[in-house]
């Protein structure tokens, strides 16, 4: 776990908290499951399939043009589902995008691919529900959630966050950018067509990844 002084860095101390007590909550109530541990990660849990099958059903979801699923363990069913509806197609390397959720939604969003009007739902256990996440902290990218879907209910937020409106490069530390190679192509490629260095983000010193994000990062070249 990443001290919070390491993480204070980038404001985010609090947000590590509460993550810490979700993960704890889900190894101490037995529903977490395997890629294991929890902690460092997106935590698969037991139930997940059947939070992706109520998402499936969701009239958003039916009658969505376009949807874009993450790649991690809980959301698997989502992409089988996804995949076995009308939206499944083969897509180029060009195309992909690997890394973080905001700095994804960040880049889509650039692309056009997003506006405020794209809902963002996700599927999560009922033990990783909080309600103290201070509002005001929120940061320019985080990325607010219109739909929750756990095992046992919906939630709709109707939430009135606003939505990042592209990559906060100010925001992006070298660390971070570093990470991820398709955002290091993406910066280079717009400095090149505006012929101008685009602003980076104070150092900041990462967080541990966990066993299984660090498998992936080999596999993916990062």
């Amino acid at each position: 776990m990443a001290s919070a002084a390491a993480v204070a860095d980038d404001d985010g101390a609090w947000k590590w908290a509460i993550r810490k007590r979700v993960w704890d909550a889900l190894e101490v109530d037995g529903v977490a499951r395997d890629p294991r541990p929890a902690h460092h990660g997106i935590p698969n849990f037991d139930g997940a399939a059947a939070a992706a099958n109520t998402l499936g059903r969701l009239e958003v979801f039916l009658n969505a043009q376009c949807v874009k699923v993450n790649p991690d363990s809980p959301q698997k069913q989502v992409r089988f589902l996804t995949l076995s509806a009308k939206y499944g197609r083969p897509i180029g390397l060009d195309e992909k995008f690997k890394g973080f959720a905001e700095l994804e939604y960040g880049m889509l969003r650039y692309m056009g691919a997003t506006d405020d009007s794209t809902v963002i739902l996700t599927t999560v256990h009922d033990s990783q529900l909080v309600d103290d996440i201070p509002v005001e902290k929120l940061q320019i990218h985080d990325v607010p959630v219109d739909i929750i879907c756990t095992p046992t209910q919906v939630i709709f937020t109707n939430t009135t966050i606003p939505k990042p409106q592209g990559i906060y490069w100010e925001k992006l530390s070298p660390e971070k950018l570093g990470q991820i190679r398709v955002l290091r192509e993406l910066k280079a490629r717009i400095e090149q067509e505006m012929g101008t260095k685009l602003p980076c983000g104070p150092p900041v010193k990462l967080p541990q990844a966990s066993k299984q994000e660090g498998l992936e990062c080999k596999r993916e070249g990062r």
